[in-house]
């Protein structure tokens, strides 16, 4: 049970706690977590941002590397963490069960190996997300919580607030992790600025900044020092409403903690000067100043060969209206995700994994197309012919990109308007990539190219596509197995705004996919599919 604001919530959380308890490793360790699954829920999880070399089977996407842990039903994940250091999160990959099913993972140097920055004094985590009203397929939430509290701006919750006590002088290590639901997040302490040192694990050029905006799924690490008057200062986080056209609710409050200074006395606190929720130039202004930390731990260089290339349009289209059922989306129909015109099909009887691993028809189709089926003008539609019509309704399929290893792969994200232009947080399965360039408009492949970044882009598993706009990404895929790639909006997650990239075996059996573990969560106890995983079964549905 829970009591955020004025009454108490029954709702599933990991042993008790909410957020879920804080991971603590060092690169290198070999992490061993036992799920025992005492809900009644069908659960997985996922653990954000770690690359999972060799053990794609660990990597927790719900039907897509295994099936679920059902509930009274228990299974083990094991990995080693190699090549990352810095804040990631572990969270449930099954519906919205991440709204409370999350927690902080850090990955501390190994013993002996310092940060590339002064040590701080204090590392202290800081989680976003929501109060859900209801856990459904469209989860109904009516406030935003640091580290479980909702602050002084919500009623019952006056006297309720994360506090952070800190000492003047001395500098402080934020891990923030924004794990809202389908919402990105500014935030801001009144009179301090903070210096980034890493976005998502990865070690970044120390960006002095006096705001910040997290998609969901993003995390960044950043020093604070206690240099200013001893008092009080309010921290805020408010919600970065990105959609264009549409208005931003003259009701949105910002969520509170406190910076505490040792020996403040009672007084009312300082507050930031917030942006304005719809501030798609500052939103802009911090996601794309960042850069890489050239030469710091993990550093590699951009790869300069690209072996395939890739344009994504990305975005909401419709999705035809059942007979006799009224619809409330646009032109009277359902919304759909649209990536390339595909709204993706999560599969129902076995994980894409094993129908990979043990050659099983039917279950996905190698075909997600490296262009969309039309050209058009992406980020101002307007239905003038029978292809922009097309373009309005995705093909509803489970599509795959099959790439060859150590292949390097190119992705140009295209925002596009076809319903509304917002701003959505792609997140890659099993790697990160380089952010090579950010902008609005239709990309230009000449004009735009002339201007990526190849000395030292910043790198994501998670970035925010700008609304009306597009980013150029970058990886290697040297990771053999099924990943996940998908809009990390837990309301788009069921529209289908995803697809998954299949990384096919290196020459070796190092690099080539494990056999799956002996107690890997089945789907179905439908001997027919277990039993004859080697016979090229069909499981169209």
């Amino acid at each position: 049970m829970v009591k955020p604001l004025c009454k108490e919530q029954m709702i599933p959380t990991v042993n008790g706690s909410f957020p879920g308890p804080t991971i603590n490793v060092r690169e290198g360790d070999t992490l061993v977590v036992h799920v025992i699954n005492n809900s009644t829920y069908n659960v997985t999880i996922h653990w954000h941002g770690v690359f999972q070399l060799k053990s794609v089977w660990m990597d927790g996407a719900n039907m897509i590397t295994q099936c679920p842990i059902q509930p009274s039903n228990n299974f083990t994940y094991q990995f080693d963490i190699t090549g990352q250091e810095g804040t990631l999160l572990w969270h449930a990959h099954v519906v919205n069960l991440r709204a409370t099913l999350h927690g902080a993972l850090v990955i501390r140097p190994r013993s002996g190996r310092p940060y590339p920055f002064p040590k701080p004094y204090k590392e202290v985590p800081i989680i976003f997300h929501v109060r859900l009203l209801e856990l459904r397929p469209a989860p109904v939430s009516d406030a935003y919580l640091i580290n479980g509290l909702a602050g002084d701006s919500y009623p019952c919750s006056q006297n309720r607030m994360f506090n952070l006590k800190v000492v003047q002088g001395k500098t402080y290590l934020l891990r923030i992790i924004n794990a809202a639901l389908n919402t990105h997040l500014f935030f801001k302490i009144a009179n301090h600025n903070v210096t980034v040192v890493a976005v998502d694990a990865v070690y970044t050029t120390p960006y002095l900044t006096d705001v910040m905006i997290l998609t969901p799924g993003q995390t960044v690490d950043a020093l604070l020092t206690a240099d200013q008057p001893i008092g009080m200062y309010y921290m805020a986080t408010i919600p970065y409403f990105s959609a264009i056209g549409i208005p931003a609710s003259p009701d949105t409050k910002p969520t509170r903690g406190l910076i505490v200074y040792e020996g403040a006395t009672s007084s009312l606190p300082a507050k930031p000067l917030m942006p304005a929720a719809n501030d798609i130039a500052t939103a802009h202004r911090f996601s794309s100043n960042i850069t890489s930390l050239v030469g710091g731990p993990h550093w590699t260089p951009v790869p300069c060969h690209v072996d395939e290339k890739m344009f994504i349009t990305m975005g909401l289209g419709l999705d035809p209206c059942p007979s006799e059922t009224k619809c409330i989306g646009p032109l009277d129909q359902r919304l759909a995700g649209s990536l390339n015109n595909r709204t993706f099909m999560i599969p129902e009887r076995i994980s894409m994994q094993e129908a990979y691993f043990y050659n099983i028809t039917g279950v996905y189709a190698g075909d997600f197309p490296d262009q969309p089926p039309v050209k058009f003008d992406y980020t101002k539609f307007e239905q003038r012919t029978n292809s922009d019509f097309k373009m309005m309704f995705p093909e509803r399929k489970t599509s795959v990109k099959t790439v060859r290893f150590n292949s390097t792969v190119e992705i140009v994200l295209q925002n596009t308007g076809i319903v509304t232009r917002e701003s959505h947080p792609m997140h890659l399965h099993g790697f990160n990539f380089y952010v090579l360039g950010y902008g609005f408009g239709n990309y230009d492949p000449i004009r735009d190219a002339r201007k990526l970044n190849l000395l030292n882009p910043q790198m994501h598993n998670t970035v925010g596509v700008p609304p009306g706009g597009w980013v150029v990404l970058r990886f290697i895929a040297n990771n053999p197995g099924v990943w996940l790639f998908h809009c990390h909006m837990d309301a788009h997650l069921p529209l289908g705004i995803m697809m998954a990239f299949i990384v096919q075996n290196g020459p070796t059996p190092e690099t080539s996919l494990p056999s799956p573990p002996s107690n890997l969560p089945q789907c179905t106890r439908d001997p027919t599919i277990y039993d004859s995983r080697t016979t090229n079964v069909d499981l169209s549905y």
